[in-house]
């Protein structure tokens, strides 16, 4: 007889053993994922001067207002400002800019520089050049209130040459927008 623990029948005996525990390993279910932690923000109250303008369209009418951010950063409290804006005044004596249901401009913040994208729906305003004219300098009023330098506006995502009769070639600051 020959041997029955030849170097053929050790290597044999050492693969069908690892064969089995490999079959074993893949035939296992997977550990089931824990789900993550859900963590939201707690959402602050903080005071931001919107602008509007008074019924005659001639002077700019400040109004305090209260709005809800997650983070205090220039971006996100320029956006709850511009949400409030496109909302409409409170107080009496003060007229909306925007017709009621028109979108928020969305605005984005680089350094000292806010860019305002209008929607297209904006372009169709026709409120002649003091309309206007009160309409981006209350934006710019709003955005520039706590701090940044300058004010450029876009609308639909692109660069425009005017906003009806008022040119937005180049950025708007407060001293543009004094009464």
């Amino acid at each position: 007889m020959r041997r029955l623990f030849s170097f053929f029948n050790v290597v044999s005996l050492a693969l069908l053993a690892a064969a089995a525990y490999a079959y074993q390993e893949v035939q296992r279910p997977p550990a089931t994922p824990t789900a993550p932690k859900l963590e939201l923000e707690e959402k602050r109250d903080v005071q931001v001067k919107v602008y509007y303008s008074d019924a005659q369209v001639q002077t700019m009418k400040p109004e305090t207002r209260t709005v809800q951010v997650t983070q205090e950063n220039p971006g996100t409290l320029a956006q709850a400002a511009l949400n409030v804006w496109a909302d409409g005044p409170k107080a009496s004596g003060s007229l909306p800019l925007v017709p009621d249901g028109t979108a928020a401009p969305k605005v984005w913040v680089r350094g000292p520089h806010y860019y305002v994208n209008l929607p297209d729906t904006y372009l169709k305003l026709r409120y002649g050049t003091s309309g206007e004219r009160m309409l981006l300098c209350t934006l710019t009023r709003t955005l520039l209130e706590k701090g940044g330098q300058d004010v450029t506006f876009l609308v639909g995502g692109k660069n425009v040459d005017t906003l009806g009769h008022l040119d937005v070639r180049e950025p708007y600051t407060r001293q543009d927008c004094a009464d």
